[in-house]
């Protein structure tokens, strides 16, 4: 796994694990970074080219001026794909918030996505989810100008970075224990790194939430977006996630009966985190045999239209 940078009207941090193949493109969530993919990248670079970017205002990249927006980093996430595959189509993976962003720009962008693994990704509210109250008023707090910011403030006061990283491990799996040691011990490290070297770090998480839950009110335009996809798509899911509920894949994945969908019992909002060698062999079963054709039928879609 090798640093790099790349200048997109600013720094764009990534990781690259090499590979050979078709470029694979990983994007994290909200409130995540390169560190979320990093029990997989290794493996899944046996079989494809394999690059993790930070986006902006998250991990490693700063905002440099730039918005944190959903909207502001889909076209950063092109402008990436643009300059590491110029000639080529990638297979986008994309976990929460990276799967809505993975879903615009195969949506507005289709020529340069040959394939999609929408990991628990952040989508419309399903007719029969109920959220948890305590989730519920989190996302309106940061959804209200000026308030979300005096909240993210007071908490990181309050808390600090390693309870802050410890906490949102948890809120994406309840039991600290899935997580492997070292990666609880990552994320804890670089937040720390983070909290002091990184001051733009809560004004983009609070942008991005923001953007987000504008984003996914619109429904009927999200699904318009979703239903434009024209590519083998792996649709993954947690039973237990608190923050995509699994009623909302599971409507999902009936809007798109074409699409390959997995839903792992009792697994969280990270299944790549939590299992990673179950979220393995789902996606190296799904690239042998739909995934397998996603960078040549993809590239012929996209050429032909």
């Amino acid at each position: 796994m090798i640093s790099r940078t790349l200048d997109l009207g600013g720094p764009l941090h990534y990781q690259d694990f090499g590979g050979t193949g078709p470029t694979m493109v990983l994007v994290h969530g909200l409130g995540g970074s390169h560190l979320n993919w990093m029990m997989v990248g290794e493996r899944l670079a046996r079989r494809a080219r394999v690059l993790v970017p930070d986006l902006a205002g998250f991990g490693r990249t700063p905002l440099a001026g730039r918005s944190a927006s959903v909207s502001a980093n889909q076209a950063l996430l092109d402008r990436f794909i643009q300059a590491v595959s110029p000639s080529e189509p990638v297979i986008l993976m994309g976990n929460s918030m990276g799967g809505a962003l993975s879903v615009m720009q195969a949506a507005r962008q289709p020529q340069r996505v040959s394939g999609l693994v929408l990991v628990n990704p952040a989508q419309p509210r399903a007719q029969d989810t109920r959220l948890e109250r305590a989730v519920l008023t989190m996302f309106a707090l940061y959804a209200i100008p000026g308030v979300g910011e005096y909240f993210v403030k007071r908490r990181v006061a309050r808390f600090g970075p390693e309870k802050l990283a410890r906490g949102m491990l948890q809120l994406c799996c309840r039991d600290l224990s899935r997580f492997p040691e070292e990666v609880v011990k990552a994320h804890v490290e670089f937040a720390r790194e983070r909290h002091e070297r990184m001051p733009w770090g809560n004004e983009a998480f609070v942008e991005a939430a923001r953007s987000l839950v504008f984003l996914l009110m619109r429904k009927k335009q999200f699904r318009e977006m979703e239903k434009a996809i024209r590519v083998p798509t792996l649709l993954v899911q947690g039973s237990e996630d608190r923050l995509v509920p699994v009623a909302n894949s599971r409507e999902l994945a009936r809007v798109r009966p074409d699409w390959t969908y997995v839903e792992w019992a009792g697994v969280g909002h990270t299944p790549m985190m939590e299992c990673p060698d179950v979220f393995l062999e789902t996606v190296e079963r799904w690239l042998e045999g739909a995934g397998r054709t996603a960078a040549e039928v993809g590239a012929k879609v996209s050429r032909a239209s």
